[in-house]
């Protein structure tokens, strides 16, 4: 599964690996990237969006399923 988010708080590499390292514990994560210009995350996995978007919004980066 591929999910891209729109996470319009990410602004910087903190802010990316920030990220980037609450989502990896998550069972089902393989791979996370990053548009910075655009302020997205693409995540590759298993992880369920449900799951992911919570991690987001509990590390203080809201983020939305972009369709």
């Amino acid at each position: 599964m591929s999910l891209t988010l729109s996470i319009p708080d990410m602004s910087c590499g903190h802010c990316r690996a920030s990220i980037e390292a609450a989502l990896k514990p998550l069972s089902g994560i393989a791979a996370v990237r990053f548009d910075a210009e655009a302020r997205t995350a693409t995540v590759e996995g298993s992880a369920s969006a449900d799951e992911i978007v919570k991690v987001l919004d509990s590390i203080g980066f809201p983020a939305s399923p972009l369709a």
